[in-house]
């Protein structure tokens, strides 16, 4: 079985992978959906990740295509895939095996798929993010690197700044579902075990807590700036208050001089 998971940079309604895939999508992990037909199993986490599994490459390839997704060189530098190969092997004494290379399970069931896909997504998912932290680091770089020459007129791009961390801050720990275990693995202690398993060869916890690192940097940066911007603006409202008071002083001077 071969697993092709992505982002989709453009938001695919529930009801557009019903049609385009003749695929009756149900309620899965938490606000996301699967859905399975003769030929494909289809999840769709609710963190915009689209995961399909199917026998054949070519199937997988043919539905993309049915949602106007195509993997050609055009968007070989937007799109973010992650790709994992599935075998059954009855033979297995336990019930999976997984390694960096393939994902050895002793029986195929959707509730193991999902479990898979769930995985998968999800270290789609922080990839997404972590190409998005690496754009905000390298704009907070910049700025500090122009802290001499920040203006408190630059306050506002700074502000827009501050509020894009914010975000993605929230949506990264909120979304990806890592910090709280999944509905799906209470009282299942199988499918705990094979999560647990694909979350430490993806590294989805130490990548977590890399990005929530990077994001403590930036926002330190940040402040580091408005602290410098707000200490100019108190030097400019003391400059104002010391020529207003130098004004009065002199139009009393010239009154008593009157």
């Amino acid at each position: 079985m071969n697993l092709l998971s992505l982002y989709l940079d453009k938001p695919v309604t529930k009801s557009t992978i019903e049609y385009s895939l003749d695929i009756t999508l149900v309620r899965g992990v938490e606000n996301g959906y699967y859905g399975f037909n003769k030929s494909l199993h289809a999840v769709l986490a609710p963190f915009g990740v689209l995961t399909l599994i199917a026998e054949e490459k070519k199937e997988i390839l043919h539905a993309l295509s049915s949602l106007g997704i195509t993997l050609g060189s055009d968007d070989e530098n937007t799109l973010i895939t992650q790709d994992y190969p599935i075998r059954i092997d009855p033979t297995l004494i336990s019930a999976f095996e997984v390694t960096n290379e393939a994902i050895i399970l002793k029986s195929a069931s959707t509730h193991n798929l999902n479990i898979i896909a769930l995985a998968i997504s999800q270290s789609v998912g922080l990839e997404h993010y972590e190409k998005r932290l690496n754009t905000l680091f390298l704009q907070s770089r910049r700025i500090v690197e122009s802290i001499h020459t920040f203006s408190i007129t630059r306050r506002t791009h700074l502000m827009q700044f501050a509020k894009r961390l914010a975000l993605t801050r929230h949506d990264m720990v909120s979304n990806l579902l890592l910090l709280d275990k999944p509905n799906i693995l209470w009282d299942d202690a199988e499918a705990e075990a094979l999560y647990n398993r694909l979350a430490f060869i993806l590294e989805l916890y130490d990548r977590h807590e890399t990005a929530l690192s990077k994001l403590s940097q930036i926002k330190e940066d940040v402040m580091l700036v408005m602290d410098l911007i707000n200490h100019k603006k108190s030097e400019f409202l003391e400059w104002i208050i010391i020529i207003l008071i130098l004004v009065e002083i002199v139009m009393g001077i010239m009154q008593m001089v009157k």
